[in-house]
């Protein structure tokens, strides 16, 4: 891992999804988990403000050392037990049916086998558990997917295998979920980086 990877990297994802938007976003969908909750993709721990005193346990889960060294700074001050898990979620370390609720926030994008890591996240859920998702991905807007499929190969090395291009619907849907509540608009900013699929999955039956 080279220096950028490992330094610079982890800190301008910290600072990039701090912005007032990105905050709302969290502020409305985090606080609907409740129970014991795996958040895949903890990074450096931003959504532990938001989650509601109905979280009994939070299990947070991340490859990136770095951005768990941040998380547990941050969670020094969240209202709940945190316990850190260093992994991948295409393989969740954790028994079947042991979790209430998984969050994941703008982490799809940038697992290598998307699909994978969703199947995982229904395996640890309970009977009749969701999947909290914000997740950023592709544009119904045929001009803004041509840009997200020319700039994904480079963002992608740039941004931590960041891809822009996922149509994160269909690889939820793919996994094995139904999708309970979905919206999806554009945020401020360049449109091929901020076209949202924001919603809540329950695991199928």
């Amino acid at each position: 891992m080279g220096l950028y990877q490992r330094y610079i990297l982890p800190r301008l994802i910290d600072l990039s999804m701090q912005n007032r938007a990105v905050r709302a976003e969290r502020a409305r969908f985090v606080p609907l988990a409740s129970g014991t909750v795996l958040e895949v993709g903890l990074g450096s721990g931003l959504n532990l403000p938001f989650y509601s005193p109905a979280v009994e346990r939070l299990y947070g889960l991340d490859p990136s050392l770095e951005l768990q060294t941040m998380a547990r700074r941050r969670a020094r001050d969240a209202r709940l037990p945190v316990e850190f898990i260093a992994g991948s979620g295409e393989r969740i370390p954790m028994e079947d049916e042991t979790v209430d609720a998984v969050v994941t926030t703008w982490t799809l994008c940038s697992i290598p086998d998307p699909v994978t890591a969703l199947t995982e996240m229904k395996r640890v859920l309970n009977p009749g558990g969701r999947l909290i998702f914000i997740e950023h991905g592709r544009s119904p807007d045929a001009r803004v997917v041509s840009w997200q499929d020319r700039l994904t190969p480079v963002w992608r090395r740039l941004a931590g295998g960041c891809h822009l291009n996922r149509k994160i619907d269909a690889l939820i849907l793919a996994a094995g979920f139904r999708i309970a509540e979905i919206e999806t608009a554009y945020m401020k900013g360049p449109k091929p980086l901020v076209y949202l699929y924001k919603g809540v999955a329950q695991r199928s039956s």
